[in-house]
């Protein structure tokens, strides 16, 4: 032999043989004993999944014809197509190759299919029936064989059918595609042995006459996707014949029930094909194994549980008297599509599921193709769930196959298409694993199995090369499973759909309006005007708006402004119809749906915010997207625009719109009560940070350009004031600001101001994105003095001219952009005039009289002072003046009150003891409240002054809702002026009325 000549073993090996050298004495044998030389043996071994078996039943099989004198038959199968089939059957289900073995004259069979014929065209009924001498024709056939020889006889052509399928089943190499005909045959042979079966029963019974009875298959039978090996899930339904009573109609009926399943899952020559199981039935094993169909109605109207409703959607009819089994689908089916109403029917299910998964052997459930996380159970459950929330209203999803059913719901919307795409693809080949699994030995299974030689006969008879890709296809397969399971199956909008009733489900027309009105829109009609435009037609987004709308309505009842919400919802649906992001999102999300509800029906500013950038609608799904980004992050993005704009315009339009898009991410967690006013507040000034630096380098570059110059010789930076400077800032405030500037260059006042005018413009200059308004009346001599001052200017001024007032604007002070060092150059400056050593004599008067003035000349005319929240008795403007007299008092002894915002300070002077606790107290809820007020006046979004309280108790209940509170308007009202009389009292104690001996 050559260098080059394989040997045959060799080659044995390489089809697949684990025993090479015994494989090769077995085709020696067989082509012995059949007297027939094999061409190629090698390559026809490649094909069968288990060669090393495959080949020893082929010799089995070979001595058996020949005993039997069909040798001839088996030879003539070794040139054909048939022959090919033959020989996958024996290499990948030993059991049916046992059956042939003994049964070697049914060799001829596989001659005798037509090659252009699918198995699915055999009428298995009627094949079954004539095998036990009934006649498929008549209403309640009875078989000419009874006892152990028609049970035999039954059996026998149960299996030679099966023997088609199977052969079909492992010849194709497209079996996935081909599972659910596979599935659909196999449960037309349980219905046809049952009805053969009950043809025996019939036989053995003489007074079967007195009965009329029909078997219900349940499960994966009565949806017509049942396993090769599997429980048959069985009800029975009787009535009596004519002029006999019920009692008796049921003793027969039981005793037929019996032996028709003994017929297929009992003891017996031939091998048993399945255990029949009727325990889904009324009240289980505890109920009676027969009942009337009267009582079966009765059962499921007033007993049955959740989960027997769910076992009911599947039920289908399958063998004897076919108009009674028809009147009990046409019973109960109805019942499947209302239990959705059942208290807690969602949760009910779910809890269920959870049960099943614990039951699982923990050593069983990585390798569990059935019940294990990623398995068949995960895909059954989450269709059949989807199916009866919504069927209930979509009468195209009421049907019983997992795949039909799982094509509607693509085809409806309720599950997106490539969400679809892949659980029918996953679903496909987990079938076919387990079908391929059992058809090994016909034993019921649902295991990978874990030993390698087991796995490798797997692979081949599932059409994988290699055992590895078949695992990391089984990997994948559960991964993507189990995740479509988790997002879909516990969706929150299911138990809010099935705990409507079916007129609250129905977008039908008087329906719809009724409950529009009843639950508290003002134009129930123009509301249903917005719902139909949303969801009439056939397009998959109005299919999808189908499935939110009867949720979200509620959703919207429960805001504070309902139709103005669905408007908006109807704007921002009808701009981002042309995403696929959009409605995916709200219909499988766990938050988004009722979180964009609420923010559209309470919320003005946010509703606006959100149809300018319909994008931010994806927050909505995480918490974690909606928390405010720090000053960090936000400028970490600014940078990266800068560095990529060359273009001033576009870079201020990029930086306007981060600050914008900020803004909108505050609002919402505002409103949805994730973050309270203070935060907010913090968030609003870091993002108003951001864009001044921002825009002050852009400023730089612009002005550096208008004056020929590399570089600025001036050193330059913007000083937040007022309540910006405090971290205080509400959505509309305008930014009140200082520019200082320091340097030696001639015309460095010149460039300042220019750098300031310039920075002014980017920021208030009508564009795509939100100005920032920015006021510099707090700057020294106001409006009178220069926009921009020179450091030894601002401390020329201070050390000499400046007011008790401007000492007190200084403490809100807070460098927020610009050079570092002049940054903290000023600091160092303006803390010796904002914490004195001692108040300068007068300053205390001129403030209270100042404050008198403000309260007498600010106010709006003909607003109730009591009700303005920053001005009035007991407002923000009491609070802050007297922890700002307290730290101009005592900051220069103690550090803990030099800072900017009001709460910390006030927090300070009550732990050293400058502000007794009950007034700090009574001091910090009055100005919480007001602040919360004054955000949520915004968040409203319809006020003309923000400042003021509304009267109107609708408004303020409104208002109550945005706080996250249980108050309802007038409780609110009623805390607001309690809260701001405390507070109005403990300032007339200690601003108004301060001895000046007092500590």
């Amino acid at each position: 032999m050559s260098a080059r000549e394989v040997s045959f073993t060799t080659l044995l090996r390489r089809a697949g043989a684990a025993d090479p050298a015994r494989a090769a004495g077995l085709v020696e044998e067989i082509q012995t004993a059949a007297g027939v030389t094999l061409e190629d043996p090698a390559t026809l071994v490649s094909y069968l999944a288990d060669p090393d078996a495959g080949l020893l039943q082929l010799l089995r099989l070979v001595e058996s014809a020949r005993d039997a004198g069909h040798l001839e038959t088996l030879r003539r199968l070794a040139t054909m197509r048939a022959g090919a089939k033959l020989g996958v059957l024996l290499g990948g289900s030993l059991a049916l190759g046992d059956f042939l073995i003994r049964h070697p004259e049914f060799i001829a069979d596989f001659t005798e299919w037509p090659e252009d014929e699918p198995f699915s065209v055999v009428d298995v009924r009627a094949v079954l029936l004539e095998a036990v001498g009934a006649d498929p024709a008549d209403d309640a056939p009875v078989a000419a064989i009874g006892g152990a020889e028609g049970i035999a006889a039954m059996r026998v052509a149960y299996r030679r059918a099966l023997m088609r399928v199977a052969a079909e089943d492992l010849y194709t190499d497209a079996a996935p595609t081909l599972m659910p005909a596979v599935g659909a045959a196999l449960a037309d042979l349980a219905g046809a042995a049952l009805e053969a079966g009950l043809a025996i029963a019939r036989h053995d019974q003489p007074d079967h006459a007195a009965t009329r009875l029909a078997i219900i298959a349940m499960g994966k039978c009565g949806a017509r996707e049942l396993n090769y090996v599997s429980d048959v899930d069985v009800i029975y339904v009787a009535e009596p014949a004519e002029g006999v009573e019920d009692a008796r109609s049921l003793q027969v009926a039981t005793r037929l029930a019996v032996a028709a399943a003994k017929a297929c899952g009992g003891m017996g020559v031939e091998p048993a094909l399945w255990e029949v199981d009727p325990n889904l039935r009324p009240e289980g094993r505890d109920g009676p194994l027969v009942r009337n169909l009267a009582s079966h109605r009765a059962y499921y109207d007033r007993w049955a549980e959740t989960w027997e409703f769910q076992a009911l959607l599947k039920a289908r009819p399958v063998a004897g008297d076919p108009a009674l089994g028809a009147a009990y689908v046409d019973a109960l089916w109805p019942l499947v599509w209302s239990a959705v109403e059942r208290p807690g029917f969602v949760e009910s299910a779910q809890a269920m599921r959870r049960r099943v998964e614990q039951h699982v052997p923990a050593a069983e459930a990585d390798r569990q193709i059935k019940l294990g996380p990623g398995g068949l159970r995960d895909v059954e459950f989450t269709i059949q769930l989807l199916q009866l929330v919504h069927g209930r209203s979509d009468e195209s999803l009421r049907v019983r196959g997992t795949l039909d059913a799982l094509a509607r719901l693509r085809t409806a919307g309720y599950v997106g298409r490539p969400q679809a795409a892949t659980m029918d693809r996953s679903y496909r080949q987990l079938r076919v694993w387990e079908h391929r699994l059992q058809l090994r030995k016909l034993t019921r299974t649902h295991l990978m199995p874990d030993d390698d030689q087991a796995r490798r006969v797997l692979a081949r008879a599932s059409g994988f090369a290699t055992v590895g890709y078949m695992d990391e296809v089984w990997t994948d397969i559960r991964r993507d499973v189990r995740a479509m399971h988790l997002e879909m199956f516990y969706r929150p909008i299911l138990p809010v759909v099935a705990r409507l009733s079916a007129d609250e489900a129905s977008l039908g027309d008087a329906a719809a309006k009724a409950r529009l009105a009843a639950v508290g829109y003002v134009d129930p009609a123009g509301a249903y005007r917005h719902i139909q435009a949303l969801t009439e037609g056939v397009s998959r987004s109005a299919a999808i708006q189908r499935q939110l709308m009867p949720a979200m309505i509620g959703w919207f009842a429960q805001g504070a402004d309902p139709d103005a919400g669905l408007l908006a919802f109807r704007q921002l649906s009808e701009q981002l119809s042309r995403t696929q992001w959009y409605l995916k999102l709200l219909r499988d999300s766990g938050t988004a749906a009722e979180r964009l509800a609420r923010l559209l029906s309470t919320s003005a500013y946010v509703s606006k915010a959100l149809l300018a950038s319909g994008e931010a609608v994806t927050w909505l799904d995480r918490d974690e997207d909606l928390a405010p980004r720090d000053y960090a992050r936000l400028w970490g993005e600014a940078d990266a625009v800068l560095r990529r704009s060359n273009d001033p315009p576009q870079a201020i339009t990029a930086l306007r719109g981060l600050r914008r898009r900020e803004l909108s991410r505050v609002a919402a967690a505002d409103v949805l009560g994730m973050i309270n006013a203070s935060r907010a507040a913090v968030a609003v000034s870091h993002s108003a940070d951001m864009l001044i630096e921002g825009a002050l380098r852009i400023a730089r570059h612009t002005v550096c350009e208008a004056r020929g110059l590399s570089e600025l010789p001036i050193r330059f930076a913007v000083i937040a004031m007022g309540r910006y400077g405090g971290l205080e800032m509400g959505y509309q405030s305008d930014a009140d600001v200082q520019f200082v500037w320091d340097g030696d260059a001639p015309d460095g006042q010149a460039i300042a101001v220019a750098l300031a005018q310039e920075l002014r413009s980017l920021l208030q200059k009508v564009g795509p994105q939100p100005p920032l308004a920015i006021d510099a009346d707090l700057r020294p001599e106001g409006r009178n003095g220069p926009l921009a001052r020179s450091l030894a200017s601002c401390r020329e001024y201070y050390g000499r001219w400046s007011d008790a007032w401007e000492a007190q604007a200084l403490l809100r002070a807070r460098p927020c952009a610009g050079d570092v060092e002049l940054r903290e150059a000023f600091v160092e400056m303006i803390d010796r005039v904002r914490y004195p050593e001692v108040l300068p004599a007068g300053a205390l008067k001129q403030m209270r009289l100042l404050k008198a003035r403000m309260e007498a000349e600010r106010l709006p005319r003909g607003i109730d002072p009591r009700r303005h929240l920053k001005l009035g008795p007991g407002g923000l403007s009491d609070v802050e003046w007297v922890v700002q007299l307290t730290q101009l008092r005592h900051g220069r002894r103690y550090p803990e009150l030099r800072t900017t915002v009001t709460l910390d300070a006030l927090a300070a002077a009550a732990e050293l003891d400058l502000i007794a606790r009950p007034d700090a107290t009574m001091l910090r809820s009055a100005w919480v409240l007001a602040t919360d007020l004054r955000g949520a006046l915004a968040l409203r979004g319809n006020a003309k002054d923000t400042d003021v309280l509304p009267a109107d108790i609708r408004e303020l209940g409104v208002l109550a809702e945005i706080l996250g509170t249980s108050l309802t308007g007038s409780q609110l009202d009623e805390k607001y002026s309690r809260n701001s009389r405390r507070a109005r009292g403990v300032t007339e104690r200690l601003f108004f009325g301060w001895e000046e001996d007092s500590r």
